[in-house]
């Protein structure tokens, strides 16, 4: 960020050009062979506040391409939303895979 010097006070103004919105994250849920379609769409229900039919139709994206995307949030909001998902998928002892990407 640059910031430039008013020359008839000491405070410095910041140039607002050199600001940029934060980036966006996409949740993405992997298939694997132990999880079950129900945990997934009670997860996608529960965590990422999808209704039934959207949150069976990306487990079965997931299901059927091996990944999904689970919802796209800024940075902090995917992140904890991936924490969410990992840990009710440990206290299930499923080994749900969930990643973060930047869009």
């Amino acid at each position: 960020m640059a910031l430039k010097s008013d020359k008839f006070s000491s405070t410095a103004v910041l140039d607002r050009t050199d600001i940029k919105p934060p980036s966006d994250y996409k949740v993405i849920l992997f298939n694997d062979d132990y999880t079950t379609k129900e945990f997934v769409v009670s997860v996608l229900v529960k965590v990422f506040h999808k209704n039934v039919e959207d949150a069976i139709f990306i487990m079965e994206s997931v299901h059927k391409s091996g990944k999904g995307i689970a919802g796209i949030y800024p940075y902090d909001i995917a992140e904890t939303r991936r924490e969410m998902t990992l840990r009710m998928a440990r206290q299930e002892g499923y080994p749900l895979k969930c990643e973060l990407e930047e869009c």
